[in-house]
């Protein structure tokens, strides 16, 4: 079998290619370190398995295989979704049967996807599975569902919060700050994903690094150049840029009376 391991965190791939050594059916390993690079590399080498994470700045999981197109991921064997936080994507994956594999991940869970993609390439159920994925692909595109409960893990233990308790969510490299009333949050997502996960009733993006909770505004203050000053309840100031401006308006004009 050819693997392609896409993901933009070296350890991870290290991880699954250490796991795969162990196979005697594995015939080559490839990486891709982003979403761009996995498009190219399924294209040009034709895996019989793909680990695809979700999580990927620029390009994630999702948009691989959008990009990809029906025809191309009905000639891919076995699909193995990765994912280390995202709620709505485990939900989907189990209501459409597809295997994923939660971060993290032991030897024995991974095996288990292994010998499933194995039972899938020998019975040749790909167009099966490529069915499936495109129906999770417009599913996850429908906008219909969004996320009521955030999880995070830290250590041993797995706290929950409500997403109407977010006030704002700020970029900060691979990663997104949460802030809740009492305590923020740091989550590896990025601000594309996670805005398109909320409802967009309650949460408006007001500049690329920045998405704000509407009920949590103070107050608005003219600034320069056509840009504005955000005054969360508590004090936080954040930009409402002069690009993202237009999508505010439209946001108030909109959304319903209160």
């Amino acid at each position: 079998m050819n693997v392609l391991i896409v993901d933009d965190e070296p350890l991870a791939r290290e991880r699954i290619r250490e796991l795969l050594k162990r196979e005697v059916d594995v015939k080559s390993i490839r990486e891709a370190e982003n979403g761009a690079v996995a498009v190219e590399s399924i294209r040009n080498h034709r895996p019989d398995i793909v680990f695809l994470d979700i999580q990927m700045p620029e390009v994630d999981g999702f948009q691989v295989l959008q990009k990809l197109g029906p025809d191309t991921i009905s000639q891919i064997p076995a699909i193995i979704f990765v994912t280390a936080y995202d709620q709505y994507a485990v939900r989907a994956f189990e209501f459409h049967a597809l295997d994923y594999l939660l971060k993290p991940f032991d030897r024995e869970r991974f095996g288990a996807a292994l010998t499933r993609a194995r039972r899938q390439i020998a019975n040749r159920q790909n167009n099966a599975s490529s069915l499936r994925i495109l129906d999770l692909l417009k599913h996850a595109g429908s906008g219909t569902q969004y996320l009521e409960w955030l999880s995070v893990k830290k250590d041993e233990r797995i706290r929950l919060f409500k997403t109407e308790d977010i006030q704002w969510i700020e970029a900060q490299g691979n990663y997104v700050s949460i802030r809740f009333r009492d305590t923020s949050e740091l989550l590896r997502e990025t601000m594309d994903s996670i805005e398109a996960q909320l409802n967009p009733r309650m949460f408006v993006r007001v500049h690329r690094s920045a998405i704000i909770n509407i009920n949590c505004i103070s107050e608005l203050q003219v600034w320069r150049r056509g840009e504005y000053r955000v005054v969360m309840q508590g004090g936080k100031t954040l930009t409402l840029s002069r690009g993202y401006r237009h999508r505010f308006d439209e946001f108030l004009q909109n959304r319903p009376p209160q």
